[in-house]
């Protein structure tokens, strides 16, 4: 048991990479707490361990995030997975969707990690995990331009929140993912004129033929909340299936 006695808190829990996440976790022995906005897909994941309790949260809501983190005592790990993926370039993304992109991908974490800093400050122990992306500073993607941009922000966040409180006990790290089969990935998909073919477009620019999974994100997750990794902060970890050489 990789995790245990270890509270952790995972946002976007209720499908895709969160969920993987959430429940790798459980399974090594976590206590976690699931977030997510949607409370249907919640339910589902709750029955599935009995060591993973929900919460309805909206992690761009700062009353709802600081509300629910009045709740929390002490917590050793946030998993921050909320995301957005706007599709275009610059000339199609108007103010509403920069705007949308900005308060999804980068004031959520900003409101998660700055309301639950204080709880492992107070241990002089925490560790927080942010889903980036590999489409970032890292690869520019076509028509990913504010996708890319706030996660390039996100990976300064992560620097910086690492470089700042590195000597009172928290690490930060960042994961960065390739393209990843996920019900999101999948609803862009058919959101395409022809979905087969949007589909084999997407697989034939893998470098390894094929998506990566999302247990695979959450097993690099696990490395990075475990105390396997005690020693590793301020990193970018891509995950990629070779996306990015």
């Amino acid at each position: 048991m990789r995790l245990k006695n270890k509270k952790i808190i995972v946002t976007a829990a209720a499908q895709g990479i969160g969920r993987a996440t959430a429940l790798t976790f459980a399974n090594e022995g976590a206590e976690v707490i699931a977030l997510d906005i949607n409370k249907e897909k919640l339910d589902e994941i709750s029955k599935e361990n009995a060591n993973i309790k929900t919460e309805v949260v909206d992690a761009t809501s700062k009353s709802e995030v600081e509300s629910f983190c009045s709740t929390i005592e002490s917590v050793d790990v946030l998993f921050h997975a909320v995301g957005f993926v706007h599709h275009g370039n610059i000339m199609d993304c108007d103010s509403d969707e920069f705007y949308r992109s900005v308060n999804v991908n980068i004031y959520s974490a900003y409101l998660m990690s700055q309301n639950l800093l204080p709880k492992m400050l107070k241990n002089n122990k925490g560790n927080i995990i942010i889903v980036s992306s590999a489409a970032s500073n890292v690869k520019g993607v076509p028509n990913r331009f504010i996708y890319g941009t706030t996660k390039a922000a996100l990976n300064g966040f992560v620097k910086a929140l690492a470089a700042d409180y590195v000597s009172q006990g928290i690490r930060c790290n960042a994961i960065l993912p390739g393209t990843v089969e996920t019900p999101s990935w999948e609803g862009r998909v058919n959101m395409a004129d022809d979905p087969k073919k949007a589909r084999e477009d997407f697989i034939a620019r893998q470098a390894m033929g094929r998506l990566a999974q999302p247990k695979e994100i959450a097993s690099l997750g696990l490395y990075l909340a475990s105390d396997e990794s005690d020693f590793v902060t301020g990193t970018l970890n891509l995950i990629d299936g070779g996306w990015t050489l």
